[in-house]
């Protein structure tokens, strides 16, 4: 998909400014919270947490949707297995994957007929993508929408927090000190554009050896707690590294539904009833 392709949908549409406002505005109005998921850097596990977080919540019966915003990098399908094109509506209403009955997703990778396409895009273009990722979606009435953005506080962050003005962030990081210190940048991005911060997730946060059980610090232990404290922002919690996490990716297969009783699932939805609490 190239820019063309990008600039051929709003043109097909031959709609005024003022109608493509409002349908995002009607859109918006039938979610109830909007959480952004970023991180300072990449590598963090970001879009794990933001799937494993939506599975969460969509499995204590929440209305789930997750929007994929790293159109260089959309792994949310391939998380969550899902493949093909998006369908859409008589009135050109695109709609999402649904994973569950609870939980669908959409990404750019899904309006793509080849994933390993690179999608050479500037800041613009993007904007117009996540405008339409929102108004042009048939989300129906949704609980939470996890908006999966790409790492750093570039065009995708950006355009997130203009176009929905109430979403809230939640920060993942690791505990080691150079993921630490570009989480505070993502802390400054989120003042600079008045987005509130639901908290802290510490991703990767100790091993526990298969063999003696003896819990490892892999990365380090701690930092983000302590940083969510310096910047008085809510620890949502610790994620445990498992190397089983890498392989239910790999596959398509996604870890919550999987390892249904791992200490990571127990460590999600510990994060989900934060988020919950929190309202």
């Amino acid at each position: 998909m190239d820019s063309r392709q990008s600039a051929g949908c709003d043109a097909g549409l031959k709609r005024t400014q003022e109608e493509v406002d409002g349908a995002i505005a009607s859109a918006l109005a039938n979610i109830r919270h909007k959480l952004l998921v970023m991180s300072g850097k990449g590598g963090v596990g970001k879009t794990s947490v933001s799937v494993n977080l939506a599975m969460a919540l969509a499995g204590k019966g929440y209305k789930v949707g997750i929007m994929d915003v790293d159109v260089h990098g959309p792994d949310v399908p391939h998380m969550m297995g899902l493949a093909g094109l998006l369908d859409v509506t008589p009135d050109q209403k695109l709609i999402p994957k649904q994973f569950s009955e609870n939980l669908a997703a959409v990404s750019i990778e899904s309006l793509s007929r080849n994933r390993d396409d690179a999608i050479i895009w500037r800041g613009p273009i993007k904007h117009s993508v996540i405008r339409q990722f929102v108004g042009d979606v048939q989300w129906g009435p949704l609980d939470y929408l996890i908006i999966d953005a790409p790492p750093g506080t570039g065009d995708e962050p950006l355009s997130v927090a203009q176009i929905i003005k109430d979403a809230r962030a939640v920060i993942v990081t690791t505990p080691q000190e150079v993921a630490l210190a570009d989480v505070r940048k993502s802390i400054n991005f989120c003042k600079r554009v008045n987005m509130g911060i639901i908290g802290i997730v510490e991703n990767m946060s100790g091993f526990s050896c298969p063999h003696c059980g003896e819990s490892v610090d892999l990365f380090g232990s701690g930092g983000g707690q302590r940083t969510a404290e310096a910047f008085d922002l809510t620890f949502l919690g610790k994620i445990p590294f498992d190397p089983r996490m890498v392989t239910a990716s790999d596959a398509g297969q996604p870890f919550h539904k999987v390892h249904a009783d791992a200490a990571v699932t127990t460590a999600f939805d510990s994060v989900a009833r934060r988020i919950l609490e929190i309202g």
